[in-house]
């Protein structure tokens, strides 16, 4: 559980030079108007598109599987848009975790739902907020503290300073942060009635999954994590739909609690989350995490890769 990370004089050995200056630069970009951040943003996801293949393929093959009636012109289209949001998102990172509160609010479009969070207040619950992979989740995030600060479920970086600038910029919209490992930390925060965030959209492996259908794939795996927490009797689950408009500005809205939930069916009720998931990626599809190897993990476990 994080509250306030501490800086330590070790983030100032050179082997961490190279992450002070990427650092450096992020932050003195963050000062830029937005317009300005965007088409460098848009610049820097069309040299994604044109040199990191790899990448573009697994968009394209995941936009392929869940949209197989989309002609060839149209997904092609769809990656690169995709890929020009990949190079915002690097920017709006910036700006969730180094814009002051008044430049935050002027990026405010729409915030709605929000009696949903009360509701579950007053009958005593926390609430799961189910989250897709937006690649502007940061700046989600940061909008939605402005009225309502959030616990967050999440990975721990790998490199100690930038675990550090990440956890000091998430907690400018978030409480406290909760390691992903950490289970009993979860639950108890939904007994204390937080708003906690969760991302169930994700491939997270063959253990503690169902193989349902996520879009056109019939068989995503899907985890049941969810439905570990949302099983608590101090939950209510609720889901959020993001995006950002053509003007830059953040639409938000919450929605209403998923009503028996979870049942005794697994599959089904993971089934619930990814429709759940999907709905709120059709919103703005082109602003979804497709570079993520969404159906690595297959039912069959000799199966070809889809990506190879």
């Amino acid at each position: 559980m994080v509250h306030n990370p501490t800086f330590k004089l070790q983030f100032l050995a050179p082997k961490f030079w190279l992450t002070w200056l990427g650092v450096i630069v992020l932050y003195s970009l963050s000062w830029l108007p937005q317009t300005v951040q965007f088409m460098l943003g848009r610049l820097l996801g069309r040299l994604v598109h044109r040199f990191l293949k790899k990448r573009r393929k697994i968009a394209e093959v995941n936009l392929k599987l869940c949209f197989p009636d989309m002609d060839e012109h149209q997904r092609n289209a769809m990656v690169l848009q995709n890929m020009e949001n990949t190079g915002i998102a690097t920017f709006e990172t910036g700006m969730a975790w180094w814009w002051p509160e008044w430049r935050v609010n002027k990026a405010v479009g729409s915030i709605s739902g929000l009696e949903h969070f009360e509701t579950a207040n007053k009958n005593g619950k926390g609430v799961l907020l189910l989250v897709p992979h937006m690649l502007h989740l940061e700046m989600l995030g940061r909008v939605l503290g402005t009225h309502t600060q959030g616990i967050g479920f999440y990975r721990p970086h790998n490199n100690p300073l930038m675990e550090y600038f990440m956890t000091k910029g998430r907690l400018r919209s978030n409480e406290f942060l909760i390691g992903k490992r950490d289970v009993k930390g979860l639950l108890k925060a939904l007994q204390n009635k937080k708003v906690c965030y969760y991302l169930p959209d994700q491939d997270y492996g063959r253990k503690r999954c169902e193989f349902a259908p996520f879009f056109a794939v019939p068989d995503a795996a899907t985890t049941t994590g969810t439905l570990l927490f949302a099983s608590s009797k101090k939950c209510e689950t609720l889901s959020l739909v993001g995006l950002r408009d053509k003007h830059g500005k953040y639409h938000l809205s919450i929605q209403p609690a998923m009503s028996e939930f979870p049942s005794d069916n697994e599959n089904h009720d993971v089934t619930r989350v990814n429709k759940r998931m999907e709905a709120a990626i059709m919103e703005a599809p082109e602003q979804y995490m497709w570079l993520h190897r969404r159906f690595k993990t297959r039912p069959d476990e000799d199966a070809p890769s889809h990506y190879s």
